[in-house]
């Protein structure tokens, strides 16, 4: 790290992670008994998660993945969502499954659900690795798979970034907000 480089607080390890994962995945299996499914990720932040998910997930699958925007370059959103990568699948009468990093206020999932359920899919389930509970959630919000509760804050590693940067981290890590973001 350089000198200029936030303060990070490690929050859940490679290990917890994995074994998490494979809870989940152990339950989608099941939920799902061999019926095929349309892995959707919600890039860029997903990747490394839904590497791991669907390494472990049994059924039939295709995955595709929905670019979106919302952050800017620092740590607060923007507020307006714009897709910048549209999934390139017809997902018309298929099961869906929107596997995200992050659920926060629920603005970004209730837009996704609201894009993809234009499209026609039979069902629409939501796996999402951290769930980041905000006093401005949408509380409608159904996520059927979730991997952690987290406490407000903004985190780094196992592919989430800051600008690009901590990605490649194996744990996740909370940002010490009060250390130079530079």
């Amino acid at each position: 790290m350089h000198q200029t480089d936030p303060k990070l607080k490690p929050i859940i390890s490679e290990k917890q992670i994995q074994e998490r994962i494979s809870q989940m995945a152990r339950q989608i299996n099941a939920d799902y008994r061999g019926q095929p499914v349309m892995i959707i990720g919600v890039l860029k932040g997903v990747f490394v998660f839904m590497a791991d998910l669907v390494r472990q997930l049994e059924m039939e699958s295709r995955t595709d993945f929905l670019w979106l925007a919302s952050y800017g370059s620092g740590t607060k959103s923007s507020g307006r969502i714009e897709v910048i990568k549209d999934i390139d699948v017809d997902i018309r009468e298929q099961r869906v499954l929107v596997v995200e990093d992050i659920v926060d206020s629920g603005r970004t999932l209730a837009f996704i659900h609201s894009h993809l359920e234009k499209k026609g899919p039979r069902e629409i389930k939501v796996c999402a690795l951290l769930d980041k509970r905000s006093d401005a959630r949408i509380e409608h919000l159904g996520i059927e798979y979730m991997g952690f509760q987290v406490d407000q804050g903004f985190l780094v590693g196992y592919g989430l970034d800051l600008d690009q940067r901590y990605r490649h981290l194996p744990d996740i890590y909370r940002i010490d907000m009060e250390a130079d973001v530079g």
